[in-house]
Parts: structure tokens; C-alpha cells; sequence
């Protein structure tokens, strides 16, 4: 007997109260038949009505947009960004909201997600619960920082740059994107015609002037000359590319890296491999895990998911010629770079492959210091089990998504480790996503 089809609920409306901020850029809402709405385009307080955007009867909860605001948050204001609201651009979850009533927002998710996955209170975390914005980002409501130096552009039917709507494959084409970096707005991208190609990754340099442009063409599709408004590197991807790899990319025309400067060091970042993407991020970064860990001279240091080097360079630095570290990055290409951009210490090994297979291998046994900065997944239970039994004297753990963050130190207090001091940055302005540094010391026996 087939099952009965349900109901969708696409397109109803719900006057709702919004509740509290909930982690993916949305409140939560409670229908009158008592089912949960996670409301995009609201903030907590507000009387809205909500249109359900996914969802059917009898499911465990329903996505919907607030599309009239019956009665306003203070916090509200216009928002400046004329392609975003409701079926429009994803890329921003907050424009509708102050600045400051962002950053609370973000703090409210940190601090509900370490006491639901971690058990944690922000005092127990050793955090005051404020999201600090990052330098020259404190703006008047009504002004966005330009802050977004990599853009992923999505390529409409009709050849026209744009970015994606939210939880969507469709494009909406745009002139211009407030959060875009100067240097990537310069190169004039929305204003070609891309027919054939389905996207095109714009990466403006932090500290040189070096811009690229990475095109992925559609299936049978030539790439077009590329004539840009500023000189420019061109890539051809052939797959998708990041964090976790960039084969399939390859040079066409110019430099096939750009040259990024942080912590006093430039950084060779080939093919769109990873770097942060705030122009402030990777010092303020560097600077929150050196003040957590205080490395000292001839100590040993681990540096896992290490990316292009940043985080191992500079303990390095601050290590001395007795030090070591050991950084493991997955990326075949992100670790050619990390090679290259560290070839200057002779006690700094970079291994490529997954942490979880190659930390096992090495043989080590104890260390004295531990960086990492897994991507959005976090590093898992085995990994920390793995981590924890190492001796670290501190440990600092870089975290872009704060309930992955807090699974990790729920495992790592399981492993004997407490979490010393955590704070957050506001290092993705306007959208829900925020950075946060927690550094980890063992339990002192008897406590």
C-alpha cells in the first residue's frame, strides 16, 4: 500500500511572535497548532507574518520568510542592501538588523549553543558573551563594511554574475554586492556577460595587490578572453574547489596564487585554496591563539588543519630555533603552499592528509602546544580523544561554527581538558556566521 503523500505547506501564511535567535541566521516562531518555524528576516520580539518556504504537514519543523512585519525590534532598521529580504540574495542573514543587535545575536548562539552541546556557561567557557567586531568594522546603522575579499559569483541562463538565494540554485543577478572587498569590486564582474560558464570565484589579496578570478565553464563550454577592469590572474577550475583541496584547477593566465600578508609574513595561497576571508581575520586570529597559548622558545607545537601555514608560521616565529612544529593539512595543494611559504625553518614539517590518519602515524607521543582549526564539521571525537592524550599544556581551537565548536569541548572536557578563556569575532559582518578562539588547559589533578 503506498503511503499517503503529505501535505506541502509552501506559501501558507502564519501571523506569528518571534522568539529567540536560533544558530543559521534565524528565529524561531511557534505556529497556533503549536509546529516550530524557523523565520528568516525577523528578530526576536517582532509580531510577523511568516510564508513558509519548505515544509509539510506533520513535519518536525517548517523554513519560512517574514514578509509583513506587524510590529517592529528596535533593532530593526532598512535594510541597506537592495537585493536582500525574502526569495532574494542568501549571502546575508542579517541586513535588517543594527550592527550592535547583530553581534548580540551572534552571542546569543555561541552562548545557547556551549550550554546545549557543552554544558558550558560563558563564565564556566571563560567568555563574557561579547562578539568583538573586527578593526574599522564598528560602522552607524545603515553602513556595511566591505569586508568579503573571495566571492563566489553564480552565472544565471542568461550569462549574468549573481549570487545564490537562500537554501537555492537559482541565481539573482546583482550590480553590486555591499559586503564585497574594494579590490574585488573593482574588477567590474557583474557588469560581463559569462555565458557559459556556471561560476566565477573573484579573490582580492590582503597586503599586495594580486587579484584572480577562478572560472568553472559549464560542460562544453570555452572559456571567454577575460577582459576586467584591473589586471588579473585567471584560473579554469574543473571540479569544485576549498578548503578540503583544490585539484582541477588550473592556471590560464598570470600568477596561479596571490600573496597574503599576516603575523609580519606574506603567504603563498594557490588556486583558491584557503585563507580567511575578512581582510583583519587571519592577524586577529594569530593574535587571540598567541595570547591564549604564550608559546615558549624550544617548545614543540602542533598545527592540524594548517591550511597554508599561517598558524604554524607563527609559532614558529615564537618557537626559536629549538622549537618545532608539525602542521597536517589535507589539501595537496594548500600543503605545497605551506611548504613553500615555511621553507625558511628547518624544524617545521608539513604532512598532507586527513588529521585523523596521519597524527597516529607520526609516532607522537606528547607536546606542548596544539592549534586547530577544523573546517565547518569540527574535528570529532576520535580526533580530540587523540589530541587530549597528548600532554598539551594548551590547546587553542579556531572554530567557524560555534555547535561544532562546543560537541569538541564537550569531548575534549571528557579527555581531562577545560576550556580556560573563549572569545568570539565578528569576522563575517552581516551574515550569521562568527569565529571564535577557545583556549584549553588540562584539569589540574585533584580539582
Amino acid at each position: 500500500m503506498q503511503a499517503e503523500e503529505k501535505k506541502s505547506l509552501v506559501g501558507e501564511e502564519y501571523e506569528v511572535e518571534i522568539g529567540p535567535v536560533a544558530h543559521g541566521g534565524h528565529c524561531i516562531a511557534r505556529t497556533s497548532t503549536g509546529q516550530v518555524l524557523f523565520v528568516r528576516h525577523a528578530l526576536p520580539g517582532e509580531r510577523v507574518v511568516a510564508r513558509v518556504t519548505e515544509g509539510e504537514e506533520g513535519a518536525r519543523f517548517l523554513r519560512a520568510d517574514a514578509v509583513e512585519v506587524l510590529s517592529a525590534s528596535k533593532d530593526r532598521i532598512e535594510a541597506p542592501c537592495p537585493y536582500a529580504g525574502p526569495g532574494r540574495c542568501g549571502g546575508c542573514d542579517w541586513q535588517h538588523a543594527k550592527p550592535g543587535a547583530q553581534r548580540r545575536l551572534k552571542g546569543e548562539v555561541v552562548a545557547e549553543q556551549l550550554r546545549r552541546l557543552a554544558g558550558l556557561t560563558p563564565e564556566e567557557a571563560g567568555w563574557d558573551g561579547t562578539v568583538m567586531p573586527a578593526e574599522g568594522d564598528k560602522l552607524p546603522a545603515g553602513e556595511v563594511p566591505a569586508w568579503r575579499t573571495r566571492v563566489q559569483y553564480a552565472v544565471d541562463a542568461d550569462g549574468r554574475a549573481g549570487l545564490r538565494r537562500h537554501r537555492s540554485h537559482e541565481v539573482e543577478p546583482i550590480d553590486h554586492c555591499m559586503i564585497a572587498a574594494p579590490g574585488v569590486t573593482e574588477l567590474g564582474i557583474e557588469k560581463r556577460d559569462w555565458t557559459g560558464m556556471a561560476s566565477i570565484e573573484a579573490i582580492t589579496a590582503t597586503g599586495s595587490q594580486d587579484r584572480q578570478v577562478i572560472l568553472t565553464p559549464r560542460p562544453g563550454a570555452r572559456l571567454p578572453l577575460v577582459e576586467l577592469d584591473r589586471p588579473v590572474s585567471v584560473m579554469r577550475a574543473e571540479e569544485p574547489h576549498g578548503r578540503e583541496g583544490t585539484g582541477g584547477v588550473h592556471r590560464v593566465h598570470g600568477r596561479p596564487f596571490v600573496r597574503e600578508r599576516a603575523d609580519g609574513r606574506t603567504y603563498r595561497v594557490g588556486s583558491g585554496g584557503f585563507w580567511q576571508v575578512h581582510p583583519k581575520a587571519a592577524d586577529t586570529l594569530v593574535t587571540a591563539v598567541m595570547q591564549g597559548l604564550l608559546p615558549r622558545k624550544g617548545e614543540t607545537a602542533l598545527d592540524l588543519y594548517c591550511g597554508a601555514g599561517l598558524f604554524a608560521g607563527a609559532l614558529a616565529d615564537r618557537l626559536g630555533d629549538k622549537g618545532a612544529v608539525l602542521g597536517i593539512e589535507s589539501g595537496k595543494r594548500a600543503v605545497e603552499d605551506a611548504r613553500h611559504n615555511l621553507a625558511a625553518f628547518d624544524r617545521v614539517r608539513i604532512e598532507q592528509g586527513k588529521v585523523e590518519s596521519v597524527l597516529p602515524r607520526t609516532g607522537i607521543t606528547e607536546v606542548d602546544l596544539i592549534v586547530l582549526d577544523p573546517p565547518r564539521a569540527g574535528a570529532g571525537r576520535k580526533t580530540v580523544e587523540h589530541l587530549s592524550s597528548l600532554g598539551a599544556r594548551r590547546i587553542a581551537y579556531v572554530a567557524c561554527d560555534p555547535a561544532a565548536l562546543a560537541r569538541d569541548l564537550a569531548y575534549f572536557r571528557e579527555g581531562g581538558y577545560r576550556v580556560r578563556t573563549l572569545r568570539a569575532f565578528d569576522l563575517f559582518p552581516m551574515t550569521h556566521h562568527v569565529e571564535c578562539v577557545a583556549i584549553l588547559e588540562p584539569v589540574a589533578k585533584g580539582s
